[in-house]
């Protein structure tokens, strides 16, 4: 049952995937809104782009699957939170799952669920709650065939505060190995600090690897950045900010669509944008 799940998420062109994730006000800061403050809104500009999955929260999963009609993406739906993302680290860090996650992602009919895997400096407990939702959410996915995303999230403290994404590829490489040893379908990943090195990432992973966008970046960069992890192994992309946060969202999307399916080169890709500017 898995496979069939499996075969909505990965374009049968390529089986490569760009999930576009919109689940951000799960975190509850402020910061992570801008772009999606009218989510329907958002929703709507996304379908008609036409990825291959949006990424959304039990609550907003409902404005992608009520909307008629077999074409529109797949569902990929976060089952859990966590309050590492604000401007301060926290006194003390959680990550907790919703309650009956594979049940609402039956009734929604996800293609896939996704879970985070946290390694954060000085939180033990974080990572071992982690660990435990990704095993209490295996058990229930081995029972239903649903998918199980594994998020990987290695971050160090950040310059004003906070945390901020660690591109150390050996901490990327042990996390994402510990993340597929719990029994994750499908990895999701940062990219490394020398993205030349990505290849190491796929290899530990046996399992498809999608690259996280992060933070947003200039278009050529993520152009490239995307290029350049395809190129090595990745199957494929899950992107935020560098989508619902552009100036033209759907443009954006057509010209990662372009790079991830087609394998255009950032360049070529870059004169879909320029034709909407």
């Amino acid at each position: 049952m898995k496979e069939y799940r499996l075969n909505r998420l990965f374009n049968p062109r390529s089986t490569r995937c760009l999930d576009v994730a919109v689940d951000h006000g799960f975190a509850g800061e402020s910061d992570f809104l801008v772009g999606i403050e009218d989510m329907a809104a958002t929703v709507g500009t996304l379908v008609d782009a036409g990825p291959d999955a949006i990424q959304l929260t039990v609550g907003q999963a409902p404005l992608l699957q009520s909307r008629p009609g077999r074409d529109k993406p797949a569902l990929v739906m976060r089952c859990d939170t966590a309050n590492v993302y604000g401007g301060r680290a926290p006194d003390a860090a959680f990550s907790l799952l919703i309650e009956d996650p594979l049940g609402h992602a039956v009734r929604l009919d996800a293609a896939c669920v996704v879970v985070n895997l946290m390694d954060v400096p000085r939180a033990e407990d974080l990572r071992r709650a982690c660990i435990e939702n990704v095993s209490r959410l295996k058990a229930a996915c081995e029972t239903t065939g649903m998918p199980l995303m594994v998020e990987t999230l290695v971050m160090k403290p950040a310059a004003g505060g906070g945390y901020a994404v660690d591109g150390n590829v050996a901490k990327i490489s042990a996390l994402v190995r510990q993340a597929v040893e719990l029994g994750a379908d499908v990895i999701k990943a940062d990219p490394t600090d020398d993205v030349s090195e990505y290849h190491r990432v796929v290899q530990v992973a046996r399992v498809p690897v999608l690259v996280r966008g992060g933070g947003r970046v200039k278009d050529e960069e993520i152009l490239a950045r995307t290029h350049a992890v395809l190129q090595q192994g990745a199957s494929g992309i899950v992107y935020g900010r560098n989508i619902i946060q552009h100036t033209d969202p759907g443009a954006m999307t057509r010209a990662l669509l372009a790079v991830v399916h087609d394998d255009w080169t950032p360049e070529k890709a870059l004169t879909l944008l320029r034709e909407t500017s």
